[in-house]
């Protein structure tokens, strides 16, 4: 038996790493630079399979794009200086991107982690939470919808 698949969000700034560079690069990246130890904790979690909402974040946009699958569960990288990193690979883009402030309207979506540890890159999804945020968007390309 497979094990279930868990449901993620990664953070990222556009101007570092964006979902048009996540599609350039083949779809396939590793997903670094994470310090806080909780993020590193959530990424230890990661299974290949697991899904990912891709999510920018900054000023100017806070929302979900895309979604991402873990290819490559933790592993040390030595350019990270001890860090560690997941590989992942774009699934495909948000019908519709999900605004944050749109997300925090929403009555189903109360008590989503997201809200309670924003300053995180890294944060789990439970899955109502997950299927909400994919019918606000309508879906992401690749869901078989």
């Amino acid at each position: 038996m497979g094990e279930k698949t868990e449901y993620w969000l990664l953070k990222t700034e556009p101007g570092e790493w964006s979902w048009s560079d996540q599609e350039s690069n083949g779809g396939i990246s590793k997903w670094d630079g994470v310090k806080n130890k909780q993020a590193q904790k959530y990424m230890k979690s990661m299974k290949i399979g697991d899904l990912c909402f891709f999510y920018h974040s900054g000023s100017k946009a806070r929302r979900v794009v895309g979604v991402v699958s873990v290819t490559r569960e933790w592993y040390t990288d030595d350019d990270e200086g001890g860090g560690g990193t997941v590989d992942v690979k774009a699934v495909g883009e948000m019908r519709r991107v999900v605004e944050l402030a749109e997300m925090k309207r929403d009555e189903g979506l109360k008590g989503f982690v997201l809200f309670k540890q924003p300053r995180l890159s890294v944060v789990p999804v439970e899955k109502g939470f997950w299927d909400r945020i994919c019918e606000i968007g309508g879906g992401f390309e690749g869901d078989d919808e």
